[in-house]
């Protein structure tokens, strides 16, 4: 681990402090767990945009899918 120094404002860290109370936790473990969480919505969001620019630039083609169709289990059988 390595230690950093960050700002942040009054009402942002009495927020924090108050979560971290209720949780159990600190400030840095609470820290760590929102940062990972916001990298992992940031790189399903470029995942998400990569695969919609992809099907932008090659669309499904009529009856592309069509000998799956059997395949689909949709549970409401």
């Amino acid at each position: 681990m390595k230690t950093i120094q960050m700002t942040l404002d009054e009402q942002l860290i009495s927020q924090v402090d108050t979560v971290v109370k209720r949780l159990k936790t600190t400030r840095s473990a609470f820290t760590r767990h929102a940062l990972r969480a916001a990298l992992a919505r940031l790189r399903e969001q470029e995942l998400e945009a990569k695969h919609r620019r992809g099907y932008e630039k090659k669309p499904v083609q009529s009856g592309e899918f069509d000998g799956w169709e059997a395949e689909q289990a949709w549970g409401d059988a």
